[in-house]
């Protein structure tokens, strides 16, 4: 299946020579089939080091489900993790924990309508671990135990799966696809499955489900790592190979979503929904084919050329003063089923507004349709393609193995191509610059069509708020069809952000620090800027900017008038251009910059490349010295949040955030609430705002850059002369402050209620003010980890009672010390209480006993794999090397963290377990609305 796009990314390439030919495969991978059917795809691959991923993909899913095993794909998944021949009950997660594999974080796995794929990274820092990876790998294929004790068990697990996706999207979904999926077996085979059948299945009827579906010739082992390539194969080959399919295999099916000749309209509301949207699908005539000549890829390349430059027009009217819609986007790509694709749109939009950005939609589309783009726009989306292809050539030898594996399972389970970035590079190269203004247009006007149309309108249900009918929505298409259009006006584009000037820039001294790699300038102007040059990619420069300040020193009365107004700040644009300028002129840049105001800093993150580092530095010097005043801006901002929160309390879970941070917040002015109401924006003062920006942003002083990256220091040092020694400095210098103000201390327990459905939420914090101390912190996180490890095995696997959950520890050291330590996790209503006793029974022996040694030792391995591959990246050095200024930290405890982890002991954490854990605790439970309880009863109904 092609890959879906909604603006940028990944496309599909195409080669000008020769449309005969056929798309090579990459022969850096080693492919092959087993007598028996079983596919295999080994790469070598260094990054990172001394670390290999595995993917186990299985070409059945719940579409292939009977009547009576309805959710018993996804079931079947969960079972390969609670039992198999080799790591028999719960041992499995236990021994690769033992390893460093975190569950949930590394090893993972999903199941959808056609495929079950498994997830396994292994660190292969210790002997035997590979080989530990491929019997792991085995035994999913093919060994799973499936006692009846074990699935038993699983059935509140999954069952607590299924409970977290109740609700009002689960309400609406259940009534608008059978329309989506008109006259389609996907439409009856949700993965979920349905609680009737999840409940009552006997355990032979998942035996039969792998019997039928977990066979060779329905499998491929994608092995991607720092491997011997020949070594692993040889093993797949003595491992795999001597597993049989079954003697009568039952037929593989392959199912449509049909077409048909009438427009379907879903028109859904719900009074929990928390926001209003329009979708509409226009299916291709013909069924999916993969790509296998260039001349198919090359069309692949002209459809994102096309959508591209669609989605182009559509951002600029989101980007506008008068937005139709908060969010917006067209593509051609996959639906629910593999052998059907279409030209599908999507926009998120105030209340009510649904036809209307329906309308645009349409608008916008047949526009394109009836006069095609323009030459200007073919050259912009050209150059953006181009410039994410070279991005990805330019870091071919630092591609992350997880990258790659997921390529092959595509190309195993849907035929996606895997020519390989080089030959990739090469054809896009080559073709592109061919691609005519004939030929996008072309492809428009095939992607619209009159049949096979689906519209689903959805919204929250409120009085105030009137949906349009189904006839409205018919009646919309014809209107666009007659529509008075004209042609795309495209603007005058920008030759520059900042008009050329003279630097009289200087470096009036440098340090450099052997130990870290860094050097660092300070500037004639004050500003200072350390930079660290690395090789961990190719063409990847990443930085941020910090003064110090933020919120915490604009006066209260200030800050509640313009908290919620700094985000909105940088819509206005830069030097005079518009947003929607701004993004044409960065059209086929790799360059991100973004300006904030926060807590305790003020500053500028973002990422680049070599080659556009000049137009980075040129847009920071824009955000320092030109930002835009425009109240049309602000107030278009405005409505596009409106859109998108105004209906969030709707939401319980949001709901019990929200009240819950007004009751542990109820001391402190400066705290109304997690988003803006009504009210709120009514008293927001977007002039002040600005001023404070201006006068942030007016001391380049009191800033200091890091840049972490493949830096030519040359240039590097002619970009940092030119924009950052040449920004303005007022010479006065800000530092952040403490408050004063503090959340609620001592015991507490509050119980919220919202919503029908039967779901909780349990939330149990420790927290309050201490001297931050070093090794403590270190012990409360380790903490934190150890404490899901023993939740996860007590409330899942013992109980059976949650899905999923977990616990964090931490200690801040600024604007105060601080700690806290959080534990929550999802559940059913009734389970609540109990399984809230159970939690904190669990915190209890950690603070009578400390943990297990294992479990501290599970944490170390976690802790060493993921560092491991952390060091070797660039953001990761990058905040490593600006805390200090911060927080005034150790600026080489990066280098040290992986002693400071391995000297951690049981009683390290025991100690912070006693100090901590004791006190200051408050217990939020978020319960249903009373009367849940008779809603149980009328779901479960409606679940069968």
């Amino acid at each position: 299946m092609k890959k879906i796009l909604l603006s940028l990314g990944v496309v599909f390439f195409a080669s000008a020579n020769g449309f005969a030919q056929n798309i090579p495969m990459d022969a850096s991978v080693k492919t092959g089939t087993l007598p028996n059917g079983m596919k295999y795809y080994i790469k070598k691959n260094t990054l990172p080091e001394k670390k290999v991923d595995f993917r186990l993909a299985i070409n059945a899913g719940s579409i292939l489900e009977d009547e009576n095993q309805r959710g018993l794909a996804h079931f079947m998944e969960h079972m390969n993790f609670n039992g198999t021949k080799n790591f028999p009950d719960n041992k499995l997660v236990d021994f690769l924990q033992s390893i460093g594999v975190k569950f949930g974080q590394h090893l993972n796995a999903y199941t959808s309508f056609d495929e079950t794929v498994y997830m396994l990274p292994v660190p292969l820092d210790k002997p035997g671990n590979l080989d530990a990876g491929l019997k792991v790998m085995e035994d999913w294929a093919f060994n799973a135990t499936l006692t009846d004790a074990q699935i038993n068990k699983e059935r509140g697990v999954v069952l607590e799966e299924l409970r977290l996706g109740l609700g009002a999207d689960k309400r609406m979904s259940d009534k608008y696809l059978p329309k989506l999926l008109h006259k389609s077996q996907y439409a009856n085979r949700l993965p979920i499955g349905t609680k009737e059948v999840l409940e009552n299945f006997k355990p032979d009827v998942i035996r039969q489900f792998h019997k039928d579906w977990y066979r060779p010739d329905l499998m491929a082992i994608v092995v991607v790592g720092d491997i011997n390539v020949d070594e692993v194969e040889k093993k797949i080959k003595d491992n795999f190979g001597k597993y049989k399919n079954p003697s009568k295999p039952r037929e593989r099916k392959t199912f449509d979503l049909p077409n048909h000749q009438e427009t379907l309209v879903a028109i859904e509301t719900d009074p929990d929904a928390t926001n209003s949207m329009v979708q509409f699908i226009m299916k291709d005539s013909d069924s999916y084919k993969p790509d296998v000549t260039v001349e198919q890829y090359n069309q692949s390349l002209i459809e994102n050329l096309a959508t591209t430059m669609l989605n182009n027009r559509l951002r600029e009217l989101v980007n506008s003063n008068n937005p139709p819609f908060t969010f917006g986007s067209v593509y051609h790509g996959g639906t629910y089923a593999r052998t059907k694709e279409a030209f599908q749109g999507f926009a998120m939009v105030k209340d009510g507004n649904q036809l209307s950005a329906l309308n645009v939609l349409l608008e916008e589309t047949e526009r394109a349709k009836r006069f095609g783009f323009t030459q200007g726009e073919l050259d912009r989306a050209k150059s953006q393609i181009m410039s994410n292809m070279e991005r990805s050539y330019n870091n071919r030898d630092k591609t992350e193995s997880e990258m790659l594996v997921d390529e092959y399972v595509r190309n195993f389970l849907e035929q996606e191509p895997m020519p390989g970035i080089a030959w990739e590079y090469e054809d896009v190269k080559q073709f592109l610059p061919t691609v005519t203004l004939a030929q996008t247009n072309d492809v428009i006007k095939k992607m619209v069509k009159e049949d096979s149309r689906v519209i689903v309108i959805t919204g929250p249900k409120k009085d105030n708020v009137t949906m349009p009918t189904e006839a409205m929505v018919l009646k919309t298409f014809d209107n666009v069809k007659m529509a008075d259009l004209k042609p795309y006006e495209e603007k005058a584009a920008i030759k520059n952000l900042v008009k050329p000037f003279k630097s009289e820039g200087k470096i009036t001294a440098t340090e450099t620090d052997a130990k870290l790699g860094t050097t660092t300038w300070t500037l004639n102007n004050g500003a200072k800027v350390t930079f660290k040059k690395t090789d961990f990619k190719d063409d990847e420069i990443v930085f941020t900017a910090r003064s110090l300040g933020g919120n915490s020193i604009i006066p209260d009365n200030e800050y509640n008038k313009t908290q919620f107004a700094f985000q909105a700040l940088t819509e206005a644009g830069v030097n005079g251009a518009s947003k929607a300028d701004l993004t044409n002129y960065l059209a086929g840049k790799q360059v991100s910059v973004n300006p904030f105001i926060g807590g305790l800093t003020e500053g500028i993150n973002g990422r680049t490349n070599q080659k556009d580092l000049g137009s980075a530095m040129e847009l920071i010097y824009a955000y320092f010295t030109g930002l835009n005043y425009s109240p049309e801006a602000f107030n278009a901002y405005k409505t596009k949040q409106s859109a998108m929160l105004d209906n969030m309390l709707s939401n319980p879970q949001f709901y019990f955030s929200s009240e819950h941070a007004k009751f542990t917040n109820q001391k402190n002015p400066r705290f109304i609430g997690y988003i803006p109401m009504e009210k709120d924006w009514a008293a927001t003062d977007y002039k002040k705002a600005y001023d404070i920006y201006k006068e942030k942003f007016a001391n380049a002083g009191n800033f200091h850059f890091y840049f972490v990256g493949n830096i030519d220091e040359a240039k590097f040092k002619n970009e940092v002369l030119q924009y950052i020694a040449s920004l303005p400095s007022s010479g006065k210098a800000t530092n952040f402050k403490d408050t004063g103000y503090r959340s609620i201390t001592g015991d507490h327990t509050k119980v919220y209620k919202k919503g029908k459905d039967p779901k909780s939420m349990v939330q149990i914090v420790y927290s309050g003010d201490a001297p931050y101390n070093e090794k403590e912190a270190m012990a409360l996180s380790a903490l934190g980890e150890v404490a899901t490890i023993k939740v996860i095995e007590k409330l899942r696997e013992d109980e059976s009672g949650i899905y999923g959950g977990g616990a964090r520890g931490y200690m801040g050291k600024v604007p105060y010390g601080n700690y806290s330590f959080s534990l929550s996790f999802p559940c059913g209503p009734e389970n609540a209480d109990k399984l809230t006793k159970s939690a904190i029974a669990e915190l209890q022996k950690l603070i009578d006993k400390g943990p297990e040694q294992k479990d501290l030792d599970k944490y170390k391995e976690g802790e060493m794999n993921d560092y491991k591959t952390d060091i070797k990246d660039n953001s990761y050095w990058m905040n490593a090397i600006s805390k200090n200024q911060l927080d005034g930290s150790d600026k080489y405890e990066i280098l040290s963290y992986e002693e400071k982890v391995k000297a951690l002991t049981v009683k390290d954490l025991q100690d912070a377990a006693k100090k901590y854990l004791t006190k200051n605790r408050v217990i939020a439970t978020l319960m249903p609305e009373d009367g849940w309880e008779k809603a149980a009863k009328k779901t479960e109904t409606s679940t069968k």
